[in-house]
């Protein structure tokens, strides 16, 4: 059991965007010091989960909430290391705040460590920036109404010049596109599991690129980048100041 005075402490770590080398330094050490992992199922490399010495390892695909709260509070209440692993980085539509209260309300605190996100790999694999000067100065991360969005604001953020990277999409790109108010001969690109080794990319405009994903087969695990910077050297940049 852990000393009363001993801060108990649930460790938050971003595992990456896939590959397993793409994870933290502090990630990975805490990885291998764990006793207790609860991991995102799939989202997760399984090279990561197999590489963690922890004596307990949870998938923790299709559990409740309250589930995982009391699972980790148990096993910390234990004086075990605990360390809840997310892919990408947490920030991003990890839904960690519900859990990190839930944990709070049991004197619980969290610390989180950061990870790449997927969004980063995409520009990655596609060899860009999202902001190149004279193309775009603005990135909006952003994601479709489905099951758990009742409305988007798509067409609203569409109209700023901008590059848009969408997330949790990859079932909707023919709505997302629909809603587009840029022009169709816009520069798009869709990005399937990002620096994971089956990683496929599709080129295309926003006025054909759900049509090439769908024919693709890729309805699932993808990110839609739109604008001109998926163009990178091509995409009509300027010299950046800091170069010159």
């Amino acid at each position: 059991m852990p000393a009363n005075n001993q801060e108990k402490v649930i460790w938050f770590v971003g595992a990456g965007p896939g590959d397993p080398e793409l994870i933290t330094v502090k990630g990975k050490a805490l990885l291998d010091k764990a006793d207790v992992l609860l991991y995102a199922g799939s989202l997760v490399n399984p090279a990561l989960v197999t590489a963690s010495p922890a004596m307990e390892k949870v998938d923790s695909w299709g559990m409740k909430l309250d589930d995982m709260v009391a699972l980790m509070a148990d096993r910390v209440g234990m004086g075990k290391k605990v360390v809840r692993l997310h892919s990408g980085d947490p920030a991003l539509y990890g839904s960690i705040v519900e859990q990190i209260a839930g944990l709070k309300k049991m004197d619980i605190a969290v610390r989180i460590v950061p990870g790449v996100s997927s969004v980063f790999a995409a520009a990655a694999a596609l060899t860009t920036e999202y902001t190149p000067r004279g193309v775009s100065d603005t990135l909006i991360i952003t994601r479709p109404a489905g099951k758990t969005l009742e409305k988007d604001y798509i067409a609203e953020l569409s109209q700023i010049p901008a590059t848009m990277a969408f997330f949790l999409g990859s079932e909707h790109f023919f709505e997302i596109t629909e809603k587009l108010a840029c022009p169709k001969d816009t520069p798009a690109a869709v990005i399937f599991h990002a620096s994971w080794p089956d990683q496929k990319i599709i080129t295309g405009t926003v006025g054909d690129i759900a049509q090439k994903a769908q024919a693709a087969g890729i309805h699932r695990s993808a990110l839609l980048i739109v604008g001109k910077a998926v163009r990178g050297i091509d995409s009509g940049y300027q010299r950046s100041h800091l170069y010159s």
